[in-house]
C-alpha cells in the first residue's frame, strides 16, 4: 500500500514536471526570470556595488546565451494568450527580426564567457544588456 501511494506521488511529480516543460509562457518567464536575476548581480559589479568576480561575470553571460538560444522556439502559435503573457504580437508577425535579435544576443553574450577583468565585463555587459532594451521595445507589451 505504502509503495503505491509512493509510485502514484512520483508519476505525480513526474506529470507536474512534465507539463510545467510543456508550458512555453511559464517556460519563458522563467528564462527571463533568470535573466532578470543575472542582470541584477551583473549591474550591481558593473557598478561597483559588487566586487568583480570572473566565474560570476562568465555564469552571467552563459545564461544569457542560453536563454538566447531557448527563446525562439518558445513562442509557437498557440501561446499568443493567457498565462498572464506579455509577448507582443509582432513576435508572431517578424519571426525573423524577433529570431535575429536573440541571434544578436546570444553571438553578444557569448563574447562575454571569456572576460577576465572588470572593464572587459563592462564593455561586454553594456553590449549584451543592450539587446534587451531594445527586444523589449519591439517585442513586448508595455505593462
Amino acid at each position: 500500500m505504502i509503495r503505491t501511494a509512493l509510485v502514484l506521488a512520483g508519476l505525480g511529480l513526474g506529470l507536474t514536471a512534465v507539463m510545467a516543460e510543456s508550458n512555453p509562457i511559464s517556460e519563458r518567464q522563467q528564462t527571463m526570470k533568470a535573466v532578470g536575476g543575472a542582470t541584477r548581480e551583473g549591474a550591481a559589479m558593473a557598478k561597483g556595488e559588487a566586487a568583480f568576480d570572473t566565474a560570476k561575470a562568465r555564469a552571467i553571460f552563459k545564461t544569457y546565451a542560453d536563454a538566447a538560444k531557448k527563446m525562439p522556439a518558445l513562442f509557437p502559435d498557440t501561446s499568443k494568450t493567457g498565462g498572464e503573457t506579455t509577448a507582443a504580437p509582432k513576435i508572431w508577425e517578424d519571426q525573423a527580426g524577433f529570431k535575429a535579435a536573440f541571434a544578436k544576443f546570444e553571438t553578444d553574450s557569448a563574447a562575454g564567457t571569456t572576460v577576465a577583468n572588470l572593464d572587459g565585463f563592462r564593455t561586454a555587459f553594456g553590449a549584451a544588456t543592450k539587446n534587451c532594451g531594445t527586444c523589449h521595445e519591439v517585442y513586448r507589451i508595455k505593462k
